[in-house]
């Protein structure tokens, strides 16, 4: 089976976006709203076990029960908090507050150039991408065949429904690609789609459990700052190459074959 395509998931995978950028931006619409909610960075961990911007906050709402404005409806309250959200979390970006993940640029740009096909499957919104990637690899806006986000579907992750849609939009078989996430509702997400994973934790997920990734790993790592292998093998390798996701792949698919050197 040969490698076709790329699946990156965005939050905590292409940058590390939540800590210091989506709660952030959640907060800072809370004060705009005049809600006296203030999510910590451990509570936002916590929180982040649910996927989606708009589910979190409901979660928060029906777990933590804040004070809500008198007589609002509580389905437009989460819809404008959210929109409020996304538009202060893409001042963040233009900032230039928040980088590309370890190797991910180097990987991108090496992965175009051998023709490998790109795409992103992820929960956040379509827009929260787009300004992600303006502000950070402007180019790769045209390398992403396929960006499929947010609402596009009706269940989000850990259901596999994110990825269904892209394998088929893309016309590709699980087996022709090669996913790469961050979290355990990722992990999941690609394993019901029947998709290989590689998994680049950060201090949000690096305790969680990744039984049956192809590869985990601290982040993708570049030539003078190599990654930590976490789960698997890595062979002799020090960052992360195209050799590197053929040789996982092919390895998950056929226990059998070359080892990963």
């Amino acid at each position: 089976m040969q490698l076709q395509a790329l699946i990156f998931d965005v939050d905590g995978t292409l940058a590390d976006t939540e800590r210091d950028g989506h709660r952030v931006a959640f907060n800072a619409a809370f004060t705009e709203a005049g809600l006296d909610w203030q999510w910590s960075v451990e509570l936002y961990g916590q929180l982040l076990a649910v996927t989606g911007g708009k589910e979190r906050i409901r979660h928060f709402i029906d777990t933590e029960h804040p004070p809500l404005p008198q007589g609002s409806d509580l389905t437009d309250l989460i819809a404008r908090l959210h929109k409020a959200k996304t538009r202060h979390y893409t001042a963040l970006l233009a900032q230039g507050g928040i980088p590309l993940r370890t190797g991910v640029k180097r990987f991108l740009q090496e992965a175009k150039t051998a023709g490998i096909r790109l795409a992103i499957a992820t929960t956040t919104t379509p827009e929260n991408v787009t300004a992600l990637l303006e502000h950070t690899l402007p180019e790769s806006l045209q390398w992403f065949e396929v960006i499929a986000a947010g609402d596009i579907v009706p269940a989000k992750k850990p259901a596999p429904d994110i990825y269904h849609y892209t394998l088929e939009t893309m016309g590709l078989r699980p087996q022709d690609c090669l996913a790469f996430e961050d979290s355990h509702n990722g992990l999941l997400s690609a394993q019901q789609a029947g998709i290989p994973t590689v998994v680049t934790v950060n201090g949000y997920t690096q305790a969680q459990v990744f039984s049956g990734a192809a590869l985990v790993l601290d982040h993708l790592g570049e030539p003078g700052e190599p990654f930590q292998v976490l789960r698997g093998t890595a062979g002799s390798h020090r960052y992360f190459t195209l050799e590197l996701a053929q040789q996982v792949h092919a390895q998950f698919f056929n226990p059998n074959s070359k080892p990963v050197s």
